[in-house]
């Protein structure tokens, strides 16, 4: 086969394998991204707002252990590259749906020393794997 017909098999199957690794990824910044369906195999990236200069921190409440696997710990990213003190920035956390059935991620948003008071925020989102 010659290299001119080639390149354009090549390029079709290299969109195609983007188009499947975009679907492969599900990324989820708000509740109202909730309830979630996911199938066996696909990742999950949940990115919420956060500011660890204030004393609150994103806990992990409920993993949805059964269905999800964490793949890393919580990354903190500061939206200004950390040039102004104080600003927030945004809180990720990556998983993978491992088996079928169904669980919550749940996340509180509070001071670590006070486990006893209210949550500022609560992220709660029900997962569903096939």
């Amino acid at each position: 086969m010659s290299l001119a017909r080639l390149i354009p098999l090549f390029g079709l199957t290299l969109l195609t394998a983007c188009a499947q690794q975009s679907a492969h990824n599900v990324i989820v910044e708000e509740q109202s991204d909730c309830p979630m369906q996911l199938h066996t195999g696909q990742n999950l990236t949940l990115t919420l707002p956060s500011n660890p200069t204030t004393g609150y921190r994103w806990a992990i409440q409920d993993s949805a252990g059964g269905v999800l696997r964490s793949l890393s710990p919580e990354v903190y990213k500061s939206a200004d590259s950390g040039q102004l003190l104080g600003s927030g920035g945004q809180s990720t956390w990556r998983f993978q749906a491992f088996a079928a059935g169904s669980g919550r991620l749940r996340l509180t948003y509070q001071q670590p020393w006070e486990p006893e008071a209210e949550p500022a925020q609560v992220f709660d989102c029900a997962i569903t794997v096939k």
